[in-house]
């Protein structure tokens, strides 16, 4: 099965001289379509760089990147990665960044207006989507009379408007208290299960870790084994276990 993710020796550093800064230093990991990896560690040691590499955001010092099959910075052909990043990814983060002037679902068809989708095919989609998470008696709503879980699962909504392969999610239950950060997760673990997405998630709430894959532990912006819930990671020859 090809991996949504691999990534291969990532190094992510920014300065130049004595004030170099050294955030990923070789990173490695590869994840399958359909299964979901909390990514975990100490503040500073390079969750969120990683997620800004992997997610397109920042190019990367050194190291190899394919999503999807597509070898993004190793060949000679550089792909659009503005294109690549609308149609394959999808994108949650801590707060749900809806645009406070529009109802819940004004927020999702204006996602599937700028991959071109509108008229009675954004609409269906829209609904759709908003159905099957729930909010859907809510899409009238402007965000501010939304709870906050609820804003999360339009922020979802939102995220899944072009059918990613891939959704990287930054703190998404942080904001959040246990019960509906744990509704969240589960939530992304069944959109796993059901459409076969990928889904990488930083998170620091271990209550969280029973609706994952497994886990890729940052320490030092080097991947650490973890001792704690030791879960075999995929490796790009297809055989169980990662070797940090």
């Amino acid at each position: 099965m090809e991996f949504a993710v691999e990534a291969r020796g990532l190094r992510m550093a920014y300065g130049e001289g004595r004030a170099r800064v050294e955030v990923l230093k070789g990173v490695d990991l590869a994840v399958r379509p359909g299964e979901v990896f909390a990514v975990m560690g100490p503040s500073g040691s390079g969750k969120t760089t990683l997620l800004n590499v992997l997610g397109l955001v920042t190019e990367p010092t050194a190291g190899r990147l394919v999503l999807g099959g597509q070898d993004i910075y190793g060949g000679r052909w550089r792909p659009n990665l503005q294109r690549l990043r609308r149609e394959k990814l999808g994108f949650i983060f801590q707060f749900a960044n809806l645009i406070p002037f529009l109802t819940a679902r004004e927020n999702v068809l204006l996602s599937l207006d700028l991959l071109g989708v509108t008229g009675r095919a954004a609409a269906e989609r829209a609904d759709e989507l908003l159905q099957s998470l729930g909010v859907a008696d809510r899409s009238h709503l402007l965000p501010e009379k939304l709870s906050g879980g609820e804003r999360q699962r339009v922020a979802i909504a939102r995220a899944l408007a072009n059918d990613p392969k891939l959704i990287l999610a930054d703190e998404p239950t942080a904001s959040l208290d246990a019960e509906r950060g744990l509704a969240v997760m589960q939530l992304l673990r069944r959109l796993a299960d059901e459409h076969g997405t990928a889904v990488l998630v930083v998170t620091h709430d271990t209550r969280m870790l029973g609706e994952v894959t497994g886990v890729i532990r940052l320490v030092d912006g080097t991947v650490q084994a973890d001792e704690a819930r030791p879960v075999p990671l995929a490796r790009a020859d297809g055989e169980g276990g990662f070797s940090p």
